[in-house]
């Protein structure tokens, strides 16, 4: 088990470090003074030269590229004006000078435009994503799932004929056009009838009540969301079911006697859900990260909304931090879906 976590926890260092070197060099090839960006278009010269010498702008990009995987690293080495004035940290040794070595949380730099600290921005969008993301998979997962053991129950009846159909149709749509109609329909034309409205995130401000938690701002985000896994679900689901219904256990099963739920539920259901697992945490990991459009449209703050209006505004660290951060998401998430496979089914061996 700890050699299987320590060669996966490799591959994921690695790929991250991939995705930091393929990042890095896009975004500095991007057009657009960093310097003129922090300090406004009426900046003076001898202002911006002080914040390209502040950024490391001064210096050749591979030397920028070492002073970022230094800034990323947990452990790394910095001045004790440098750590004081921009990280969390804990000293743990004094080198040369004023040099010290750190133990901090990475250090994704601070936005052009807003001059906070990235990561707490980041921190700050991210319970709005994962609350979308948990409920657009939570509805993915529930609704998927059923109609797909529904539909291999059912084959070849109008049941199963409708689930495919639907759940072609919702691989075939974008979320961006799905959630267009959706705010369409249901946040305007039937506004008065559903209650629900076009824009709206998880909390609503006010000026006598303060900030209100909204849920029902969160079900059109979430349908949209949910839209295409569910429809993945629905067909693998399907697919899994109507093996395992061919198999010689489940004969025996109803030949001991037991209830028709009882076999597809407890016997059948759990050995078809290996590929749904995947599909499960797979998909988690994309909405996560793939709620960029969706929250645009809704106007749901998350990151998404965050990275979007970012890129419009070229604020490099926030979208360079946020790339980072949805690429780590996706490499935890990989993990912790290994593992559960052989929680799910004993058969697998880590």
């Amino acid at each position: 088990m700890l050699r299987f976590l320590l060669r996966k926890i490799s591959y994921g260092i690695l790929v991250l470090l991939g995705v930091v070197a393929l990042v890095f060099f896009l975004f500095n090839v991007l057009p657009g003074d960093p310097a003129r960006l922090t300090l406004g278009q009426r900046a003076d010269v001898a202002s911006l030269e002080n914040v390209r010498k502040e950024l490391h702008l001064d210096k050749p990009v591979a030397v920028q590229f070492l002073l970022y995987l230094n800034d990323l690293s947990p452990v790394s080495v910095h001045s004790r004006e440098e750590a004081e004035s921009a990280l969390h940290f804990v000293s743990l040794l004094h080198l040369s000078g004023d040099r010290l070595l750190v133990l901090k949380t990475p250090y994704l730099r601070r936005s052009y435009q807003g001059k906070k600290d990235v990561w707490e921005m980041l921190t700050e969008a991210l319970p709005g994503t994962l609350v979308l993301a948990v409920a657009a998979i939570l509805f993915a997962t529930v609704a998927g799932i059923g109609l797909g053991i529904l539909s291999a129950v059912k084959k070849d009846t109008w049941m199963d004929t409708g689930a495919v159909f639907a759940s072609v149709v919702g691989i075939s749509a974008p979320s961006f056009f799905m959630g267009i109609v959706l705010a369409y329909m249901f946040g305007f034309v039937l506004s008065d009838y559903t209650g629900l409205h076009m824009t709206g995130s998880l909390f609503d401000y006010d000026a006598f009540s303060g900030r209100t938690l909204t849920l029902r701002n969160l079900i059109l985000p979430a349908v949209t969301l949910g839209i295409r896994p569910l429809a993945i679900i629905v067909q693998l689901t399907r697919g899994a079911m109507l093996d395992v219904l061919h198999q010689d256990y489940i004969r025996t099963a109803y030949a001991k006697g037991l209830q028709k739920r009882t076999v597809i539920l407890r016997h059948a259901l759990r050995n078809a859900l290996n590929p749904v697992v995947t599909a499960i945490t797979g998909w988690f990991a994309e909405l996560l990260a793939g709620a960029f459009f969706v929250e645009y449209i809704f106007g749901w703050k998350g990151i998404g909304k965050m990275t979007v209006d970012a890129l419009e505004k070229f604020d490099f660290p926030v979208l360079m931090g946020a790339v980072l951060f949805t690429a780590g998401i996706f490499v935890v998430i990989n993990l912790l879906a290994d593992v559960l496979y052989s929680v799910i089914d004993p058969r697998i061996k880590l």
